[in-house]
């Protein structure tokens, strides 16, 4: 097991993660922010507070949204697939979108999304950001716009982020 950030680290890349966004998005007039659930949401609820906090007066769109239906292994019989819920109370036609995610490893996750996301409008652009990036891994040409750390994995290990509002503290975890 390595650690590849630890909480104080995970708290600096979210600050920096936010100020990239507000140089790209400004006041969020026209931008929204995506979850995708189950586990991208921690960071998205992060990155969402984190933005109210540094932008106290802008009004940002955010949701939470479930690609359980839409991934390309659904019927695959893989074990039970439970779904999460879907909480976006906006239409996102002509927005643009930032899509938020834990870690970006082959692509397949975010191509659902993207497929899952048209079912509240038509976006004028769709932006990813992810905590983490196995850049060596994708399986589909999908690569982030927004990455707090890249990394390069073997097939065998598994990056495991954890929250301290799920899993008792904060860290980014490489294990073999």
């Amino acid at each position: 097991m390595k650690t590849i950030l630890n909480g104080k680290q995970l708290s600096i890349t979210i600050d920096r993660l936010c100020h990239q966004l507000i140089e790209n998005h400004l006041q969020f007039e026209q931008t929204v922010l995506i979850g995708l659930q189950p586990r991208g949401i921690f960071l998205s609820d992060r990155i969402y507070n984190t933005l109210r906090k540094l932008l106290p007066d802008a009004k940002i769109q955010y949701g939470k949204l479930d690609i359980t239906f839409y991934r390309d292994d659904f019927n695959k019989g893989k074990g039970l697939h439970v779904p999460n819920e879907t909480s976006i109370e906006f239409s996102i036609e002509n927005k643009k979108v930032i899509l938020i995610d834990d870690v970006l490893y082959t692509g397949r996750t975010i191509r659902s999304a993207l497929d899952a996301m048209l079912d509240f409008g038509r976006p004028a652009s769709v932006e990813l950001l992810t905590l983490i990036d196995r850049r060596f891994s994708r399986q589909l040409p999908i690569q982030p716009d927004y990455t707090g750390r890249t990394i390069d994995a073997f097939i065998s290990q598994k990056v495991k982020v954890l929250w301290e509002e799920r899993d008792g503290k904060d860290e980014v975890i490489l294990v073999d």
